[in-house]
C-alpha cells in the first residue's frame, strides 16, 4: 500500500534493535498500549449505502512498521532553541510542541482513530484518473437530504467526525427526523487516503467537477454542499459550475474579498479590511511558501513527524477560537488524529501543492446565482460583512453569526455547526 511508507533497510534494522530492547524492558515506554484495550468507537445509527458501479469499499489497515517508524523518529527529534518572545509571534512555542510530541510518542493510539474510521462506510472510486477516498453515511430516516462536506488545509475528514452522528441520526442528537442528512465526505486529492495527483492541473475547478461526478455516481439527483477553507473554494466552484443536482450551498468561510467600495468603508467593512491586511502582513507566510515552493517544504514534512506536527498545530492554535490554546477546544487525541493522518499518508507535499494550483487564482470571489447560506464564526481568519455577500450572491438566503467557533467550525463546535446546517437547509428540502 503506497500510502503507508515502509521504512528502508537501515531503519528496519534500527526498529529490530528497538524491539529487542523493548523486550528486555529498556524501551517499553516507546510502544503503544494494547490497541484492543484502548479502542472506543462512538456508535452511529446508519444504513449501509447500496452497491454502486465503480465504487468499492475501503478499510484503513496501517502496517505496524509505519507506526513503529513513527515512534522511532519521535524518539530521535532534535529540538531548536526556544523562541525569544513570550507569545506566538515567532511561531509555535517550543514547550507547547514538546508537550504534544511527548504525548504522541508515549500516549497516543492511532488504532483508536483507525477503528473510528473503519466503523463507518468508506469507499474509493476513480474519477478523472484519480482514486478518491470518501465516507458515505446514509440516514435511517426517509427523505434525508444528501450533503457533501469538503474539508480544507490543514484539516481532513477528521474535522467532520463529530457531526456525522447528529447529521445522519438527528433524533438521537436533539433534532427531528426531518433534519436528517445522507452524508458524503471526500478526502481532497493529495490528502489522506485519496491518491496524489501525478501532474499539475488538480485545482479547485477540477476538484469541483470531480465532486459533481461523485454525487452523480452515488445516485443523488438533489443535494447540497458545505465547506470552509479549501472546502469553501470547492463548494463555491460547484455552485459556479451549476453542478447537476446541486440545490444550495453553505459556506463558513465565504470567499468575499473587498469589492469596489461606494465611498469610505463603514465600520464593518473597515474591520474586515483590517483583518485581511493583518493576515497578509503577518500570518500568510505558510500560504506563500506552499503556493510557490510546495516541494521544498515537502521534504521537511515527509522526513520529520515533528515538522509535520508543528506545521499543523500552529494553525490549529492560531485559527481556532481558542486564544492560541487549541487543546481548550480540541482534545490532544483529536489534534493528533489529524496530524497523524497527514504523516502516515505522506501528504505534506501533495496537500501543499493545492496552494500552488489555486491559491492566487481560483480562491477568489465568484458571483453565484445558486442559493447560498453563510455562517460566520467569531474566531474566523476574517469576517466579511453581509453587504459584500449580497453584492455577489444573488440568492443569498441565510446569513448568521455564531456565538463561538473559529476556522475549524465543525471540529471545534460540532453542536453549533450542526445547528447552522439544519437551519440553513431547512427550506431546501
Amino acid at each position: 500500500m503506497d500510502q503507508f511508507p515502509i521504512p528502508d533497510a537501515s531503519r528496519r534494522s534500527a526498529l529490530r534493535g528497538m524491539a529487542a530492547a523493548a523486550a528486555a524492558g529498556g524501551l517499553a515506554s516507546l510502544l503503544p498500549a494494547s490497541a484492543a484495550a484502548r479502542v472506543e468507537v462512538a456508535k452511529i445509527a446508519f444504513e449501509r449505502p447500496a452497491t454502486r458501479a465503480g465504487v468499492h469499499p475501503f478499510k484503513v489497515a496501517l502496517p505496524q512498521a509505519a507506526l513503529d517508524d513513527l515512534k522511532l523518529r519521535l524518539s530521535m527529534v532534535r529540538w531548536p532553541d526556544q523562541e525569544t518572545v513570550t507569545d506566538w509571534s515567532q511561531g509555535l512555542p517550543l514547550q507547547r510542541l514538546q508537550a504534544l510530541v511527548e504525548y504522541w510518542q508515549h500516549g497516543y493510539d492511532w488504532r483508536r482513530a483507525e477503528a473510528s474510521l473503519n466503523a463507518l462506510p468508506q469507499f474509493k472510486t476513480n474519477i478523472d484518473g484519480l482514486e478518491i477516498h470518501f465516507l458515505h453515511v446514509r440516514s435511517k430516516h426517509p427523505n434525508a437530504l444528501p450533503i457533501l462536506l469538503t474539508h480544507g488545509w490543514p484539516g481532513s475528514i477528521f474535522e467532520f467526525m463529530k457531526v456525522i452522528g447528529p447529521l445522519v441520526d438527528p433524533t438521537a442528537h436533539g433534532g427531528k427526523a426531518e433534519d436528517a442528512f445522507n452524508v458524503v465526505i471526500p478526502s481532497l486529492p493529495g490528502y489522506g487516503f485519496s491518491a496524489k495527483p501525478q501532474a499539475a492541473g488538480w485545482g479547485l475547478p477540477r476538484i469541483a467537477r470531480a465532486w459533481s461526478t461523485l454525487m452523480d455516481r452515488l445516485g443523488y439527483h438533489k443535494w447540497v454542499a458545505q465547506g470552509g477553507d479549501w472546502g469553501a473554494g470547492v463548494t463555491t466552484w460547484m455552485a459556479k459550475q451549476h453542478a447537476i443536482g446541486l440545490a444550495a450551498v453553505h459556506l463558513n468561510l465565504p470567499i468575499l474579498f473587498p469589492p469596489p467600495l461606494d465611498g469610505a468603508p463603514d465600520q464593518q467593512e473597515q474591520a474586515a479590511i483590517d483583518q485581511l491586511t493583518a493576515f497578509n502582513n503577518a500570518k500568510s507566510g505558510y500560504a506563500k511558501l506552499q503556493g510557490t515552493r510546495p516541494q521544498t517544504i515537502g521534504y521537511a514534512l515527509a522526513d520529520s513527524p515533528v515538522a509535520q506536527a508543528a506545521w499543523i498545530y500552529e494553525k490549529l492554535g492560531a485559527w481556532s477560537d481558542s486564544g492560541n490554546d487549541p487543546e481548550s477546544v480540541l482534545s490532544r487525541d483529536e489534534i493528533l488524529d489529524n496530524i497523524t493522518l497527514y504523516w502516515l499518508t505522506g501528504s505534506g507535499a501533495s496537500s501543499a501543492r493545492l496552494y500552488a494550483e489555486s491559491f492566487s487564482t481560483d480562491f477568489s470571489t465568484q458571483k453565484l446565482d445558486l442559493p447560498v447560506a453563510v455562517s460566520i464564526f467569531p474566531g474566523e481568519l476574517y469576517r466579511p460583512p453581509r453587504k459584500w455577500g449580497e453584492r455577489v450572491y444573488s440568492k443569498l438566503y441565510y446569513w448568521n453569526e455564531a456565538a463561538r467557533g473559529g476556522h475549524f467550525a465543525a471540529f471545534e463546535q460540532p453542536q453549533l455547526f450542526t445547528t447552522e446546517l439544519r437551519r440553513a437547509f431547512a427550506t431546501i428540502r
